[in-house]
């Protein structure tokens, strides 16, 4: 596919499944609308990569290494996906800003779906299996 829309600088997925991850990456590799993908298989290693990738941010200001978009799933262990976005919230707000999320999950809980649309950098919620449908949608926002 050829993109027709935004191109990303990096994007990130965070998914405790790792066969959900391969595929996404090759969904997003595809689709061609970035330049790196960042992969964690926990919620709690993409906060800290986060974290040191906002202090790496302050050492070289106008270099572009925070993820433009974050892919995240809700259901994973030791920290689950909201878990992540209330200790997103704790984040610079330039991060913030510079980070739009996609929930990206297997729930068709009605309730999942309205807690994450709660958080205002939640920008789409997407059940699994990532399409590149879904893709066009995402870099044509």
């Amino acid at each position: 596919m050829a993109n027709t829309g935004k191109k990303f600088q990096s994007v990130m997925l965070i998914d405790d499944n790792d066969i959900d991850n391969l595929i996404n990456q090759k969904m997003i590799e595809s689709a061609n609308i970035c330049e790196n993908i960042y992969t964690h298989s926990g919620a709690k290693s993409a906060i800290e990569f986060l974290k040191n990738m906002e202090k790496l941010s302050k050492l070289l200001p106008n270099t572009q290494i925070l993820p433009e978009l974050i892919f995240l799933d809700i259901d994973m262990p030791l920290m689950d996906g909201f878990q992540f976005l209330d200790q997103f919230d704790k984040l610079s707000a330039d991060t913030k800003r510079h980070c739009q999320i996609v929930m990206l999950t297997s729930s068709i809980s009605p309730q999942d779906e309205s807690r994450a649309k709660s958080y205002s950098y939640v920008k789409r919620y997407i059940r699994k299996p990532l399409t590149l449908d879904e893709i066009r949608k995402l870099i044509q926002q």
